[in-house]
């Protein structure tokens, strides 16, 4: 680096080339790739500190919660490299993100480089030429409170997660964890489980009629039946979830609605007996920030936080949007006129209001209010000018923060809504049908962009939007077609990724820029699981939430865990002292019991009935070490052993009713079905269901004593079995392939099945013997200690010598035959190799011969991209390799700041 530059330091190395390109040759922009350091495992804790509480926490919680860091071994080839850079440099400018993360990483610079020449704090919110310019000429110091703040969160949620997560291990089972976070967020979606499973639905009926003027071709509108003689009819939100009504209404059941069907068809006309029109508008709705975009790419493209966030940041730092982690709604001066100049030009003078529209955060932390996420400039390019340098994803949502903003400072929406009510007089009563229709009279920011609704209840009343003709009071109608429907009230909605964002941020749990990765750790974790777009919890969660909820109730307490929240915020905007707060929360205060007290008193805990469900009178759903089961009590015998029922693995909780407990315990035992006999030995062959899934036995009879024909006495006992030597045989056993069902399994499929591995021949030049066989991780094939996979479990009966010598012939890792990948993709831009989707140990995982990154439980295969691809390849890449077991050498603590 020559005399005289300027090191700049970012965070990602995409960021870093665009930012280059701005700056010139008067800078050298590098990139920490994100953290350099972290609070240490354990295993890398020094002998001499771990008795002390640096050992179990890497925190010295008795000297003001001082944390113990240590730098990662990609963060010690990156510090190496920016001192390298610093030694020519006059001037040091930290350009880490404007949030508590990337003031963080900024101190965490400073405190590894200790570089000798000036250093500058370098903010920005968009990456463009005027923007990063702008930012060299107005830095200002490191904000210490920011960084007290995310160092408080860190160690909040180690103290929090180490000790609670020791808990759920030992009681609930192992790779189990609870955090601060992601533990009220799985209660949310138990929670939500829970009521469904409570709900008791209620039917109601009501009728719909087609009505139309007495004139030719006249247009017919669909109306519903509201009063009987003056009183309301049943709707679904007059019910309770108990099924019960909330208000005096007429229920109609079946027999009365068909009743009152044919009675108002013989009638066949309706009169007009009153009219209303409203006027009304909407209002547009404010610009993105971090939560109402992932709930919106959930809504409309259908992505998840985590890949919406990832798109995201592609799109910062390429320079087409704002930064997208902000709370704020506010748009700056020259965004607003961005934004009405282009609603101007693409719909007109009438299409923005007098004024400009202004939008206020309600965020409390003023260093996080940023600008809204919006298209970056002071002139905005259109969706259809960058679609060329984007791929599917960024240009979709692109387009998606690009209308949001312009329709944010557009006119609002007008519209008039009629509601006609039709009077219909049968011989023994009165029956008032309504019906509305809704006209935009000025579409206003419609034009632009309209918001996406979450899934709502089945029985929610929908309003019409229809078009009425023109009426008068008084006027005769016909009516036709009269329909009598039969409803029934449903549960709440599960949450989908946009809905329980939207509960999270409504809640105050958590910040909008950790959302993505809260719903992506409980995710894997198994403790919910996605159908379709709906997170569906597992019992697993029910066990974890059920343990919190008994024994650490604050911390899952959905207001405790708010204040939490705004503690954090109260140490960034520095008005909480962090090492008194950690105090209190850790050891407690008059006011609050701490973690620490609950920890050390928390008392016998029932792991098997914390695992427990009640069903029915004879059915208790446990979750063992092997996942969910039916516990089945005999109620002729209630002193025997249980039976144990095997759930179906896509049975949701609320689909466990004792009904259907019932019909599961009812069911035909796939381990009581005899397929017939071996021809060669006359033992059965059964077909077992077992703990990993189905299988076949060939049963060895009991040896019986032999006994004298004519006395009836033994002759000869069966012989004792005292040594392993003469350990009773095994009997054989074998899998089902995933092509086989155990209900249709026949003799002659489970006999191949049983007599593996097969003899496919034997090398010639070799003389050894080749095997196929199904493994663990697929069907292969064996030539002594040279196992090679094979593409389906059927080659194993198929395959032939000589395909078997071709398949050896080949290199052991190459091109050797067909790609057997689940899917592949182009060449990886940074490897240069080609992408592939292949079946793993763990799972399907994206490769490119170098770096793997097994696909996150609730995404599939069809989800994957080449773009997510491509982007989950870089984030591994950028993570580096996995730590070493020996210790860091290099370990510095955080001294705790001075007193203000």
């Amino acid at each position: 680096m020559a005399q005289g530059k300027k090191l700049v330091i970012v965070e990602s190395p995409t960021k870093m080339r665009s930012i280059q390109g701005y700056l010139g040759d008067g800078y050298e922009v590098l990139s920490s790739v994100g953290h350099i350091r972290d609070l240490a495992d354990r295993k890398a804790i020094p002998a001499e500190l771990k008795k002390t509480s640096v050992g179990k926490y890497s925190i010295d919680i008795e000297n003001g919660f001082t944390p113990f860091y240590v730098e990662s071994e990609r963060g010690k080839k990156t510090v190496a490299e920016l001192k390298r850079a610093l030694k020519g440099a006059d001037e040091l400018l930290l350009a880490t993100d404007e949030d508590r993360e990337g003031e963080a990483i900024a101190w965490h610079l400073l405190e590894a480089l200790k570089p000798k020449v000036p250093v500058k704090r370098m903010v920005f919110h968009e990456i463009t030429k005027d923007a990063i310019q702008a930012a060299v000429q107005n830095t200002r110091e490191l904000d210490l409170a920011l960084v007290d703040a995310q160092e408080t969160r860190r160690i909040l949620d180690r103290l929090y997660g180490w000790d609670v997560s020791d808990v759920t291990r030992r009681k609930v089972g192992q790779g189990t964890s609870a955090g601060r976070v992601q533990s009220a967020a799985t209660r949310l979606v138990v929670d939500r489980e829970r009521e469904r499973m409570a709900f008791v639905s209620a039917s109601y009926w009501d009728l719909e009629a087609l009505a139309a003027a007495k004139r030719p071709q006249a247009e017919a509108f669909t109306s519903r039946l509201a009063r009987i003689d003056g009183a309301p009819l049943a709707r679904g939100t007059d019910f309770d979830d108990r099924g019960e009504l909330k208000k005096a209404v007429v229920v109609l059941d079946e027999a009365r609605a068909t009743a009152l069907s044919e009675a108002i068809s013989a009638v066949g006309e309706a009169t007009v007996s009153n009219l209303e029109s409203k006027p009304g508008t909407r209002s547009p709705k404010p610009p993105f920030t971090t939560s109402t975009l992932q709930q919106e790419a959930g809504r409309k493209l259908s992505m998840s936080a985590k890949h919406a966030m990832g798109v995201a940041q592609r799109l910062y730092e390429k320079g087409y949007i704002t930064y997208m982690r902000t709370d704020s709604t506010a748009l700056s001066a020259q965004a607003v006129e961005a934004a009405r100049a282009q609603a101007v030009t693409l719909y007109g003078e009438k299409a923005v209001p007098l004024n400009p529209r202004v939008y206020r955060s309600k965020s409390k932390n003023a260093q996080e209010a940023h600008e809204a996420i919006r298209p970056s400039g002071e002139e905005f390019r259109t969706p259809a000018s960058v679609s060329a340098n984007l791929d599917r994803d960024e240009q979709r949502l692109y387009d998606l923060i690009w209308k949001r903003t312009i329709a944010s400072q557009m006119s609002d929406a007008k519209y008039e809504t009629t509601t006609v009510t039709l009077l219909v007089q049968t011989p023994s009563e009165k029956a008032e049908f309504t019906a509305s229709g809704t006209v935009y009279t000025f579409k206003g920011f419609l034009e632009a962009y309209e918001e996406g609704r979450d899934e709502k209840r089945a029985d929610a009343d929908k309003s019409d939007d229809q078009s009425l003709p023109v009426m008068e009071v008084g006027e005769v109608l016909r009516l036709k077609d009269v329909e009598a429907k039969g409803h029934a009230t449903s549960p709440k909605p599960r949450y989908t990724e946009a809905s329980l964002v939207k509960a999270l941020e409504e809640k105050g749990i958590g910040r909008p820029s950790t959302f993505a990765s809260i719903i992506d750790v409980i995710l894997q974790r198994g403790y919910v699981t996605k159908r379709g777009q709906a997170l569906v919890p597992s019992w697993l969660a029910f066990s974890i939430v059920r343990l919190l909820e008994q024994h650490f109730a604050d911390l899952v307490d959905y207001d405790f865990t708010a204040a939490l929240e705004d503690d954090l915020d109260a140490i960034a905007r520095g008005e909480q002292n962090r090492a008194a707060w950690l105090g209190e929360f850790y050891f407690g205060s008059d006011s609050h019991v701490g973690l620490r007290h609950i920890v050390e008193n928390l008392g016998e805990i029932d792991a098997r009935e914390l695992n427990a469900t009640r069903i029915s009178d004879v059915a208790t759903l446990r979750f063992g070490r092997y996942g969910p089961y039916l516990d089945v009590v005999d109620p002729q015998n209630p002193d025997a052993e249980p039976r144990r029922v095997n759930l179906p693995e896509d049975l949701a909780p609320d689909e466990l009713t004792p009904e259907k407990a019932q019909e599961l315990i009812d069911a035909p035992v796939a381990g009581n079905r005899v397929l017939g006999e071996n021809p060669e030995n006359g033992r059965l062959i059964v077909v077992k269901d077992g703990r990993y899934g189905p299988y076949l036995e060939e049963e060895i009879p009991e040896e019986s004593p032999q006994v004298d024909e004519v006395t009836g006495e033994i002759v000869e006992a069966p012989k004792k079995r005292t040594t392993k030597k003469d350990a009773a045989p095994k009997p054989r056993r074998a899998s089902l392939f995933k092509t086989m069902s155990p209900e249709t399994i026949d003799l002659d499929t489970a006999l191949q099945l049983l007599s593996l591995p097969r003899v496919v021949g034997t090398d010639p030049e070799s003389g050894e013997v080749i095997t196929a066989q199904n493994g663990p991780y697929g069907p292969y094939i064996k030539k002594g200690t040279d196992s090679r996979t094979i593409d389906s479990e059927q080659l194993i009966f198929d395959i032939t010598l000589e395909q078997a010598l071709e398949i050896y012939a080949q290199p052991k890792y190459g091109a050797r035959r067909p790609s057997s990948a689940l899917k592949e993709f182009d060449n990886d831009p940074v490897s240069e190799k080609p992408i592939r989707i292949r079946d793993g140990r763990f799972g399907a995982y994206v490769t490119d011969g170098t770096t793997n990154v097994t696909i996150p439980r609730g995404q599939t295969v069809d989800d994957i991209t080449f773009e997510i691809a491509v982007q989950m390849l870089a984030d591994k890449r950028a993570k580096g390799p996995a730590p070493k077991r020996a210790p860091a050498k290099r370990a510095t603590t955080r001294k705790a700041p001075a007193k203000k």
